[in-house]
C-alpha cells in the first residue's frame, strides 16, 4: 500500500485496526482501494502478533461497497489486470465489478479462515458491499447512528460480498427475503433485535468500547478460540462460502450488463426513482403501422 492509500492499518497492542478512509466517496471501493483492502486484510489475518482485528470506516460512514462513479466511468485500464489468467471477465460494467469483487471476496474468505476474531465497528451507514463486509466479520458492533441496508436492488443488482450467503444464516430465511426484496433501512437497534449485529455501544465511547472488547479477545486463549471459530463455521456450513462467493460474482457481473442496471445506475446519479422494466418509447411510425394507418 502506498502512503496515499485510503486503507490504513495500525496496531493497538495485539489488536490490528483496518480503516477505510475514502470519505469523499462514502468509503466506497474502486479497484486500487479494493486491492489495498485485500493486502491489509491478508496482512492482519496472517500476522501471528495480531490476535484480534477491528475493521472500521472513517468519517461517520462504514462502507458503501463498490464505487459506482468509478464503475460508470469504466474503471482504469491499467488496474484491470487481476483477472487475466483467472476467470473470464464479463465485458462492460461487469468487468469492472468483477475486478473489485475479486479483491473484496478474497478478503472475506481470509476473514473467515483467520485464526483470530474480526470485529466490524459500524459507525454510520453500511450499505451494499459495506453491508456484506460487516456481515462477514465474526462480531459486529454498531453506534447509535449506524444504519444497515442491503441496497443492491436499488440499482438493479443481485447482491455480493457474502451478503446472500450470511443473511439467511444470521436472521433466517423469511427475514432475509424481506431484507433483500423489500430493502428496509435498519437502525442499529433494529439490526440488533433481529440478530444481524451483536450490540450497540454509546456514541461517545463507541471506538473505545470496541477496542476494549477486541483487546479482551486478544488477551484470551486465541488458539482455542480459533478452533472454536472453525467448529462453529463447520456447523453453519461456512465451508461452502467460497463456492457461493463465486456464484455471487458470476450473477452480479452478468446482471450488470443488462438494462436494469443501466437504469439503476442512471437513476442513482440523477437522484430519481429507478423505472425498471418499462418498455422503450415507441416511434410514431410503429404506432401508426399497428393502427393500420399509412
Amino acid at each position: 500500500m502506498s502512503g496515499e492509500s485510503p486503507i490504513r492499518v495500525r496496531r493497538e497492542g495485539a489488536v490490528g485496526v483496518l480503516t477505510i478512509d475514502r470519505r469523499e466517496r462514502f468509503n466506497s471501493l474502486d479497484v486500487a482501494t479494493a486491492r489495498d483492502f485485500r493486502a491489509a486484510g491478508l496482512q492482519l489475518a496472517r500476522d501471528p502478533a495480531v490476535r484480534a482485528v477491528v475493521l472500521r470506516g472513517e468519517g461517520g460512514v462504514f462502507c458503501s461497497g463498490a464505487d459506482l462513479k468509478y464503475i460508470r466511468a469504466g474503471g482504469e485500464a491499467s488496474e484491470l489486470g487481476y483477472l487475466q489468467g483467472s476467470r473470464p471477465a464479463t465485458p462492460g460494467f461487469g468487468e469492472v465489478f468483477q475486478q473489485i469483487l475479486e479483491y473484496i471476496h478474497s478478503t472475506i474468505s481470509e476473514i473467515k479462515r483467520a485464526p483470530k476474531p474480526f470485529l466490524a465497528a459500524v459507525d454510520g451507514i453500511a450499505a451494499a458491499g459495506g453491508f456484506g463486509i460487516a456481515m462477514a466479520c465474526d462480531l459486529v458492533y454498531a453506534s447509535p447512528r449506524a444504519a444497515f441496508e442491503w441496497a443492491y436492488g436499488k440499482t438493479g443488482l443481485t447482491g455480493a460480498e457474502s451478503s446472500t450467503f450470511f443473511l439467511p444464516r444470521l436472521v433466517g430465511l423469511r427475514k432475509a427475503m424481506e431484507l433483500v426484496l423489500v430493502n428496509p433501512r435498519l437502525s442499529a437497534e433494529e439490526a440488533k433485535r433481529i440478530g444481524l449485529i451483536n450490540d450497540v455501544f454509546p456514541q461517545e465511547t463507541f471506538e473505545a468500547d470496541v477496542l476494549a472488547l477486541a483487546a479482551r479477545l486478544a488477551a484470551g486463549p486465541t488458539e482455542a478460540l480459533a478452533i472454536a471459530k472453525g467448529l462453529v463455521h463447520q456447523a453453519a456450513g461456512v465451508e461452502r462460502l467460497d463456492f457461493h462467493l463465486d456464484r455471487e460474482i458470476e450473477a452480479l457481473a452478468r446482471i450488470a450488463g443488462g438494462s436494469d442496471f443501466a437504469e439503476g445506475l442512471a437513476s442513482f446519479f440523477e437522484r430519481r426513482p429507478a423505472q425498471f422494466g418499462r418498455p422503450k418509447e415507441r416511434q410514431p411510425q410503429e404506432n401508426a403501422a399497428e393502427a393500420g394507418q399509412p
